[in-house]
Parts: C-alpha cells; sequence; structure tokens
C-alpha cells in the first residue's frame, strides 16, 4: 500500500504551491530579461530584419526557458516536500541491482 504524501495535507500543499508559484514569478522576469537582451543585440548587430525574426527568438527563447523552469520547478516541489518518498517502489535498489551475482 502507498504511503500517504505530504501534498496530501492542505496546508503543506498551499506551502509548496505558493513557493512554486513565487520560482515561476523570478523565472519570468529572468525569462523577460533574457528575451529583451538576446532581442537588442540582434537587433544591434544585424539591424533591421523582419519582424517574424525577432517573433521567433523571443518565443524560442521564452518557451525553452518557461518549460526547462517550470519542469525543474516540480521536480524541486516533489522533492522537497517529500512526496517522492512516498512512492512506494517495487523495483530493486541501486546497490542491489548493479551487485555482482555469487553463484
Amino acid at each position: 500500500m502507498a504511503r500517504k504524501s505530504p501534498l496530501d495535507d492542505p496546508i503543506n500543499a498551499a506551502h509548496a504551491w505558493a513557493r512554486y508559484r513565487q520560482i515561476m514569478k523570478w523565472l519570468l522576469a529572468a525569462t523577460t530579461l533574457t528575451v529583451l537582451i538576446a532581442v537588442g543585440l540582434l537587433f544591434a548587430y544585424n539591424g533591421a530584419i523582419s519582424v517574424h525574426f525577432y517573433i521567433a527568438v523571443a518565443m524560442g527563447i521564452s518557451l525553452t526557458m518557461l518549460l526547462g523552469g517550470g519542469l525543474m520547478g516540480l521536480v524541486f516541489l516533489s522533492n522537497g516536500t517529500g512526496h517522492d518518498d512516498s512512492v512506494d517502489s517495487q523495483l530493486p535498489g541501486r546497490d542491489e541491482f548493479w551487485s555482482p551475482k555469487e553463484d
């Protein structure tokens, strides 16, 4: 039977999700700054290229940073709350799996 997750407690869950939202706010600010710097540098070195180029660069940087950061934030949320420890794994441990078998 699976153990109870700390995220099942509403108080712990509210605290964890508030922390996750705070991480995402900082990530959004860093992403915005990065996009502005990248587009500014591209404009400074290349001049006025097609507006579609700048839109593609901005969307590519934004989606990559936000997706990667969002997934990493979920990993931090899961590990930081102890949710990972509540998973009941039936697989052998690393040492048990990799140890040489004696006949």
